[in-house]
């Protein structure tokens, strides 16, 4: 059923969703700016055309120049008149360049938003420290690293970054914002091929905030730093000059996920507040 958008006559606009998947290295991230070949800036380029009329997509998580996405979600705004015929995926993809791709699109079920709906989001990151580096095919999904890693010392670290916290230390600042997040998951382990693979799972996640802390972890796994170091700068809630922000090219958005249809509207409202940990006040 098509569901008119909060706050709008029924007769004025409806709410899409899109699933989309992409290939980051030749894009300078997710958002639209002038002069730079961007994801959105594709999608909204070449659906404004094709639907007839002019798009703002918005995204469940923005990523950054090079970063990659499997289950990136996003939504849209479009006349209650539009053309069913014109949604075909097909179609749609034809109009897109090969490094994008539009996996699904369809009427939003009502209160979605696929930013402030969202119930939680899943990265993985890709390291390869054999001796021999990376696959020539997976070179622009892997990060080459130069020491072996003890992958049971990294997720032993991990443990004290589990839970709610501030992840000041491990984000870009933002005026007006907050770095408060509930770390769900954050596990390492080897592939058949040996890669070493850290899936990733928050609530939501700050400007550099995943590649900072695969950043933190890869000295301890490679012994130069000792397990509890990263909670230790956690708890500082500053940056620290020692934790480098690992290359985006190893970063893939998996999976984005959201509560049943009856509850998207109460997620959203819930989302909106602005958080602050009860030591705050």
């Amino acid at each position: 059923m098509i569901q008119p958008v909060p706050g709008m006559p029924g007769d004025g606009l409806f709410r899409l969703r899109l699933d989309i998947s992409y290939d980051g290295r030749d894009f300078a991230g997710w958002a639209k700016q002038t002069d730079l070949r961007t994801v959105q800036g594709e999608l909204e380029r070449a659906l404004s055309h094709l639907l007839g009329t002019e798009l703002t997509i918005t995204c469940a998580g923005r990523t950054d120049a090079g970063v990659h996405a499997r289950g990136q979600v996003a939504h849209t705004d479009v006349p209650v008149g539009l053309d069913p015929a014109t949604l075909d995926v097909r179609r749609l993809n034809r109009a897109l360049p090969d490094d994008v791709r539009l996996l699904a699109i369809a009427p939003a079920p009502s209160g979605f938003d696929a930013r402030f709906s969202a119930l939680w989001r899943r990265y993985t990151y890709r390291v390869c420290d054999s001796i021999i580096g990376p696959d020539p095919l997976e070179r622009h999904e892997t990060l080459r690293w130069t020491r072996e890693l003890d992958l049971d010392r990294m997720n032993e670290a991990a443990l004290g970054l589990m839970g709610e916290h501030d992840f000041a230390a491990f984000c870009k600042h933002r005026d007006y914002g907050t770095s408060i997040r509930q770390l769900q998951s954050l596990c390492w382990r080897r592939l058949p091929d040996g890669i070493a693979l850290m899936e990733i799972q928050s609530d939501a996640f700050c400007h550099s905030m995943v590649r900072s802390l695969v950043g933190v972890l890869l000295p301890v796994g490679d012994g130069r730093r000792p397990v509890p170091w990263p909670a230790q700068i956690l708890a500082a809630r500053q940056r620290h000059s020692a934790v480098t922000v690992m290359p985006a090219h190893g970063l893939v958005l998996e999976e984005v996920a959201y509560p049943e249809d009856a509850l998207m509207l109460e997620r959203q409202s819930r989302t909106r507040v602005l958080r602050s940990l009860p030591s705050d006040g």
